[in-house]
């Protein structure tokens, strides 16, 4: 049932989408907390919530009466606005031979292992893949598939005993805003874990910190054949800031702990111009220095085309580092969870965030664990259906007592 439900859960189109200013970003996202809540409901899981945001909550009560801690998993419901999540049409690849996978035949779009060398890691194992023109979803629909399969399975083996366990799926995690409206207290967990990461083994408690930045350039529009030290074009400000940004500290140049620059949006006209970037740094320090660069670029230009710059800055989240850490309990569960069912830990920092993130600092303390997938928020999007299924075991693993 694992890949039945993936599938079923990747038909629904989640995309959020960082413009509209509510929560959920998008209605969609809400018809698909409700058909969960109803699935939910049909398992015969307690307490059963969903919010007016698509904050879907649930139990599965304990089985025995050993006092135990709460543990909570956590997945979003969003997909990622990079690229569309409507009509996703997937494919399975059996018994993966190391050769290039052909996506889309029509428009000559294949997955390679000379450019995803990673796909060699799978030699023998059953793949999920796009049709080249969608993503796939398995960020993080395949979370949602495997805790919820995890729990079935529990249901299913009342010889493991388990203390209460909690489940939430929320929304918006890809613009940053997942657990914006989270109520900690309501969800009453010890601790959590999210099933948000990326391929088998996967065990994080480091993340970026992160912020938004839009820059915003005012210009003056006359007619070009009498522009002559009247004119003033937005967009070439604007293409300047971006050229005042260091090129080595963008994304496609940069790993480990690393932080970029990363350009996501750009428009603009004669009057006016805008910019859209994220900004992440693991270290602190270097973070803030990061914005403070931002700022001196505004405050340079802004001398030389007067109040022609407009930064406004938005923090999306926070290393969790700091709140994980001192509970390595939390971590060293997990540990042993993976090697308990055959699955080698790699614990490394996260290059994004996850709703673990603000979790923490609201002081549910929440690392996040492997679901599986590769190369999320595009057409080259796969996951494995042995690394889904290894991901179920981990999940019931941490669950037993």
């Amino acid at each position: 049932m694992l890949i039945e439900r993936f599938l079923k859960y990747i038909s629904f189109d989640t995309q959020s989408d960082e413009t509209t200013g509510t929560t959920p970003s998008t209605a969609k996202q809400m018809l698909f907390a409700k058909a969960l809540k109803q699935e939910l409901q049909d398992m015969g899981l307690k307490e059963i919530t969903l919010d007016e945001h698509a904050y879907l909550m649930a139990t599965l009560p304990a089985n025995t009466d050993q006092k135990l801690p709460v543990i909570g998993f956590i997945a979003h419901l969003d997909t990622s606005p990079d690229m569309t999540g409507e009509n996703i049409q997937p494919h399975i690849i059996r018994n993966y031979k190391g050769r290039n996978i052909v996506l889309c035949k029509e428009e000559n779009i294949f997955l390679s292992p000379k450019d995803f060398p990673e796909l060699l890691n799978y030699l023998g194992e059953d793949l999920i893949v796009t049709n080249g023109k969608t993503l796939l979803g398995a960020d993080d629909k395949a979370g949602i598939a495997e805790i919820i399969s995890a729990i079935k399975y529990l249901q299913e083996h009342q010889e493991i005993k388990h203390g209460k366990i909690r489940i939430a799926f929320t929304p918006d995690e890809e613009i940053g805003m997942g657990a914006s409206k989270f109520d900690v207290e309501l969800f009453g967990c010890d601790w959590a874990y999210t099933v948000d990461g990326g391929e088998i083994g996967e065990l994080e408690y480091e993340n970026f910190n992160a912020s938004g930045a839009k820059i915003t350039v005012k210009g003056r529009n006359v007619h070009p054949g009498y522009a002559k030290n009247k004119m003033i074009n937005a967009m070439h400000i604007a293409m300047k800031f971006a050229g005042m940004l260091p090129v080595e500290q963008r994304p496609e140049h940069t790993e480990g702990y690393e932080g970029f620059f990363h350009l996501t949006n750009m428009s603009g006209t004669v009057e006016e111009a805008t910019l859209s970037y994220i900004v992440r740094d693991h270290d602190k320090t270097s973070f803030e220095n990061r914005l403070k660069v931002l700022e001196n670029i505004a405050n340079h230009l802004n001398i030389q085309y007067p109040n022609a710059i407009q930064l406004d800055i938005k923090q999306q989240y926070r290393n969790m580092r700091e709140i994980v850490e001192p509970q390595k309990h939390i971590i060293d569960l997990a540990f042993k969870a993976m090697e308990a069912v055959g699955v080698k830990p790699k614990v490394k920092p996260i290059r994004g965030g996850t709703d673990g993130a603000q979790l923490s600092f609201k002081g549910l303390p929440c690392p996040n664990i492997f679901a599986g997938g590769h190369n999320f928020h595009g057409r080259y999007e796969f996951i494995s259906i042995q690394s889904m299924e290894k991901a179920v075991q981990v999940i019931v693993k941490i669950c037993e007592q």
